[in-house]
Order: structure tokens, then sequence, then C-alpha cells
């Protein structure tokens, strides 16, 4: 069985490369020329040459511009927060790879990715799981994925402890193995956003209030864009108490701010909805809830609303519930699906959990 596993010059996509080989799959290896540093690349091209299989460099720069780029900054121009890894996975990873492998003959695709898929054979669906190593599980990054999708992916490495992995990376000489896992968006560099949406977004930034929620003027903000729920640092106001970020009003120009009991919230909508353990949401379920990638799942109710929407409310208030990033439903260690939060219920919520 042919495999183009793609690989970006980290431990976890070369291991996976180096399993399906030992498998018995005939493996290529493919690194998407996108915003990788030339450094990562020659990992990747050195990782193949230790694995003795194929290097393929694929530019898919034209598509990651459109599809991820273009998209990120316009979110945040709409005083949204995206999560650009996951379109990249949608458009990219899941979708042109997968376009480029079927070109070369492949029957699958593979990553790097700590989750794993399984059959179920009731349903007939291919469902998604989190990975073993629940430190390192990065499912909620792929709910977007399709049926078809699904049917042609492989995830190696989500059966493995991390630990593990750098030791099998260790045992095949790779140069990856005591490397530190990447924490920062690829195509940021050092990590500075207001640096690249400066740089790359397509309007002026406008400066604007920064308000309390009773619509008094506090002090200043540099453009909605640098500024996300639940943050509190950088807004340059003096204040008695700590102040964060509460909301933000795009129509207005305006930031609000407020206390960290007012950060908390029990409420969503969300919208562009993608189901895998199920084809679509016919009434009311409880689940599990994960309203960001490191933040702790919590019971809600999901409730299909007109739209492909859903309502969802929590058992417990959430701090930060942000527009822009996704929503990911879990029961137990199968992703049901998720969306993207498009609403927050801003009807405030006191350190006791009571409504104001």
């Amino acid at each position: 069985m042919k495999v183009v596993v793609a690989m970006s010059g980290g431990v976890d996509s070369s291991v996976a490369a180096a399993l399906l080989k030992e498998a018995g799959h005939d493996v290529i290896g493919a690194t998407m020329q996108i915003t990788l540093p030339p450094d990562k690349l020659e990992d990747a091209r050195i990782a193949a040459g230790k694995l003795d299989i194929p290097h393929h460099i694929i530019n898919l720069g034209d598509i990651f511009a459109r599809e991820v780029i273009a998209p990120f900054c316009q979110e945040y121009l709409q005083g949204r927060t995206p999560n650009p890894c996951i379109r990249c996975n949608r458009y990219i990873k899941f979708g042109a790879l997968l376009d480029k492998a079927e070109q070369l003959g492949a029957d699958f695709i593979a990553t790097g990715h700590h989750a794993r898929i399984e059959r179920d054979n009731i349903s007939g669906r291919h469902l998604l799981k989190k990975g073993v190593d629940r430190r390192k599980d990065q499912s909620y990054f792929l709910y977007t994925l399709t049926q078809e999708q699904l049917n042609h992916t492989l995830l190696p490495v989500g059966s493995f402890k991390k630990d593990r992995i750098r030791k099998i990376a260790g045992e095949l000489g790779l140069s990856s193995a005591a490397k530190a896992d990447s924490q920062e968006i690829c195509f940021i560099p050092n990590d500075d956003y207001p640096e690249f949406l400066k740089n790359h977004a397509s309007q002026t930034v406008v400066p604007g209030p920064i308000l309390d929620k009773d619509g008094n003027v506090l002090g200043e903000h540099e453009g909605i864009q640098f500024y996300t729920i639940g943050q509190r640092k950088g807004l340059g106001i003096a204040a008695g108490e700590p102040r964060y970020v509460i909301s933000i009003n795009p129509e207005q120009n305006a930031i609000v701010v407020g206390s960290k009991a007012e950060t908390f919230s029990l409420e969503l909508t969300a919208s562009v909805l993608n189901w895998i353990s199920i084809a679509n949401l016919e009434g009311p379920i409880t689940a599990k809830a994960k309203i960001r990638y490191q933040h702790r799942e919590t019971e809600a109710e999901i409730i299909p609303l007109t739209g492909n929407e859903v309502y969802v409310k929590f058992a417990e208030p959430q701090m930060a519930i942000t527009p822009g990033q996704a929503v990911v439903f879990y029961h137990g260690d199968t992703v049901i699906g998720g969306g993207t939060i498009d609403r927050i219920n801003y009807n405030w919520i006191n350190n006791n959990g009571e409504r104001r």
C-alpha cells in the first residue's frame, strides 16, 4: 500500500514515516513548501534519507496564503481570534496534500498527529479518537475531517506515548529525537502576532476606545486585531483591579474590559459544524465540550439550531469563550464533531457562578 507522509522535519512526522515503512508500506515523504524555514525543509530531507524513502517538496504556498493566511488576518480584523492550524488541516494537509497524494498513486496520506482513527462496525463510520498520550492529544485540531478524508488517512503515532516516539527516533538516528516541539504558529515569525498583522492585514490599523461594560471610556487601544477575549496584559489602562478583555466590538471599533469574573460565561453559539461519529445532530445531547486546545473539557448540553448552528450550555462557567476559536465535542475519547464559536451569552457570571 502506497502512503504519502506529510514530513515537517519534526520527530512525530519522521517517526510516522518510519512506522509505516516498518509495517511494509510503500512510503513517500512529502514536505509542503508553505512557510517552513529552510532548516525544517532540510531536516525533513535528511530524515527521509535516513529512512531510505523518496522525498518530495510540494509547493502549496498559493493555496496556503488564500485559505489560511488571508482568513487569519480577516478574522482578527473582525474582532475574532482564529485557529489557523485547524484551517490548515482542513484545506492543506487533508485537502490539497491528499489531492497531490492521489496524483502520486497513493492510497493514503499520513501525518504525525497524536490522534487515532478507527472504524465503527455498527454504523460503518470512521471515528476520530484521542491519542494514547493525552498530554499530546491533537484530536481537537482534526474535528473538521470528513468521512472521505478519514478513509484515506493514517495516524500511526497516535497509538504511542511521546517518550516512546522520541526513543524510536533516537534508535533511528534522527536529529529530531531531542528537539523540542514547536509551540508557535508556523507562519508567524518569533510568534509576533501584532507585527505579522501590521504587515499582512488588508486594512489599516485603527486605534479606538477601551470601554467598560457601561460604555465609559477608560483608554485607547492600538487596533482591535491586537486583542483577544480574556487578555489582561498590554491594555495600557490604570485601574484599581486587573482588567480583562471581555468583548470586542468591531462595529464601534471598541474593546470592552471588565473584571476576571466577567470573562466567564455559560453559553455560546457555534456554526460551520462538522460531525464525525454521527451523520448529523438530530436533537439535544449531553457531551464534553472543549473551547480551546489547552482547555479542560466540560460537560455541556448541545442543542441543534436552524442554519447549521448549535447552542451550547455548559454545566459550569467557562473563562474567555472566544469567537473564532473552535468548540469540539467528545464522548469519552471519541470526537463527536465541532464547530466555530460565533456568539457568546454576555449575561455576566459572578465568582459564585451566579448570573448578575
